[in-house]
């Protein structure tokens, strides 16, 4: 799997993920701004040449269908995202939302206590 998808990638694969199989139209009318046919199709064939989506044929037309898992994907790219922004420190992460995004400490001991009982 390539490292990261583009924004029109993941847009394609939010679409995907959500509606499990579709043919270009089902997707484009699922696009917040619709791009041409042409454009979402090609999209689509490069993430098939990428193993990243999969087709069944009927014809000349194809329906899609994610081969990758949105569970896999967010797992990397979040992987991704702390080691850019935060050295790789989940500390560093939480001390950000508590300094910069004003969650309250309260709220993220509520949190470590629920994390704790679902550990049970």
């Amino acid at each position: 799997m390539k490292e990261r998808l583009n924004h029109n990638e993941e847009e394609i694969m939010q679409i995907l993920w959500r509606l499990e199989r579709a043919f270009v139209k089902e997707i484009i009318a699922e696009m917040k701004d619709p791009k041409p046919y042409n454009t979402v199709s090609s999209i689509i064939r490069k993430l098939e040449a990428a193993g990243i989506v999969g087709y069944e044929a009927f014809g000349k037309t194809h329906r899609y269908f994610p081969i990758l898992q949105k569970e896999t994907y967010r797992k990397t790219s979040f992987q991704q995202f702390v080691n850019n922004y935060f050295g790789g420190s989940p500390q560093q992460l939480l001390s950000y939302f508590v300094e910069e995004e004003n969650v309250q400490v309260d709220e993220l001991n509520a949190l470590l206590d629920q994390l704790k009982d679902s550990n049970k």
